[in-house]
């Protein structure tokens, strides 16, 4: 019996996205997989399709912002560099389910997918993914909600990060999205012992101005000698320049210290030496006042105490399984009173907490929604 075909399109570096390398896992147990992104082929994957990372998946070029500005997006929709690239690399070949993951990907693949059903996976909520940014909030977010309104009502599924976000989905566009959260897989592992008084702290991800990792910094140095930071970050597509200025600013600092990146599959056995993983992120957008972020699930894998700044989901989910502290805010003195504020016995709770809510917290029960939802729309293809 022939294997469904299956494209599935990211435009980001698909080895270096958690959230779609999980996602391609499912989809090789249904079909043969092609992908379509930036960087070189995930693992299992039947073909590769890979777009050059200079080219942008949003319209940059002169002519296309004019277009974003005067909300012409009929025109808009296949306009970027990486989708007229992607539309190349892809040809004449036929599937029989195509994967869009984030909003921007879902012209390109309701364009490929002829009268193929059209799985969309929202990262998260796309009509404000960069607000913070003066020209993306006045012309591309515009027509975030445009694409959200014109494909979202004619995609066979759509699945998104957490209930808080669905139900944005749902209230602005009148599509119920299914929950797949970022969580990842469940690791046979104990929570470390503390290193005598020393309290070591981690962050993991994305070296992106915003993401308040100069809070981090500066709470550590100011706090009391028990704390220590490290933190692995990834740096920014196409530049470097704000990695190297935390760089500089770590020079500074005895008890900080950057390391290089860690591949999603191998951070929890790398981040289970250290106690507390911490994160700080001001909720300058919707995504961020309801973020629920796969290092939360990466911490608990590692079984990590946790210290995260307030917001929605997070909260709840300290809460409920006793994981660790919210700051009161979002600044420097915030994070500093909440580490200070902390015990060894505390700390070592934390860690037992995550120990415990391991199972119940990994990636099985978001991977069953996604097999379901796939599974439902292959079988409606017949």
């Amino acid at each position: 019996m022939t294997r469904p075909r299956i494209l599935c399109i990211s435009f980001s570096d698909l080895r270096a996205d958690a959230r779609v390398l999980r996602q391609l896992g499912v989809l090789g147990e249904f079909g043969d997989v092609t992908t379509v992104g930036y960087g070189a082929a995930p693992d299992g994957v039947s073909e590769h399709l890979e777009i050059d990372r200079s080219l942008p998946s949003l319209p940059q070029t002169l002519g296309g912002v004019l277009k974003l500005a005067v909300r012409a997006y009929g025109a808009v929709d296949l306009d970027a560099p990486a989708v007229r690239r992607a539309l190349q690399l892809v040809g004449d070949r036929a599937f029989d389910l195509v994967v869009a993951n984030e909003a921007r990907a879902f012209p390109l693949a309701m364009k490929l997918a002829g009268d193929a059903p059209v799985l969309g996976d929202l990262h998260e909520w796309a009509p404000e993914e960069r607000s913070h940014v003066l020209s993306w909030r006045l012309l591309v977010s515009p027509y975030m909600w445009s694409v959200c309104r014109r494909y979202l009502p004619r995609a066979a599924a759509v699945t998104t990060v957490n209930r808080s976000i669905a139900d944005l989905y749902e209230r602005e566009f009148g599509v119920r999205p299914e929950v797949v959260r970022n969580s990842t897989r469940y690791r046979e592992s104990v929570p470390s012992p503390l290193d005598g008084d020393r309290i070591r702290l981690v962050h993991s991800g994305g070296a992106v101005p915003g993401r308040s990792i100069e809070t981090m910094i500066d709470a550590v140095d100011v706090s009391d000698e028990r704390f220590t930071l490290d933190l692995y970050l990834v740096g920014a597509y196409g530049s470097d320049s704000y990695l190297d200025r935390l760089r500089d600013r770590v020079e500074r600092s005895d008890r900080v210290r950057i390391h290089p990146p860690v591949a999603p599959d191998d951070l929890p056995a790398t981040l289970n030496s250290y106690d507390l993983g911490v994160f700080i992120l001001p909720p300058r957008t919707t995504n961020h006042r309801l973020m629920l972020p796969n290092k939360l699930f990466d911490f608990v894998q590692a079984r990590l105490g946790l210290v995260f700044s307030p917001a929605v989901e997070t909260d709840a989910l300290i809460t409920r399984y006793g994981l660790g502290v919210t700051t009161d805010g979002f600044a420097v003195d915030d994070l500093v009173r909440a580490l200070e504020g902390l015990t060894a016995e505390q700390v070592l709770e934390f860690k037992a907490a995550a120990h415990r809510a391991a199972h119940e917290l990994s990636s099985e029960h978001d991977l069953d929604v996604l097999r379901r939802t796939v599974q439902r729309v292959l079988a409606e293809v017949g």
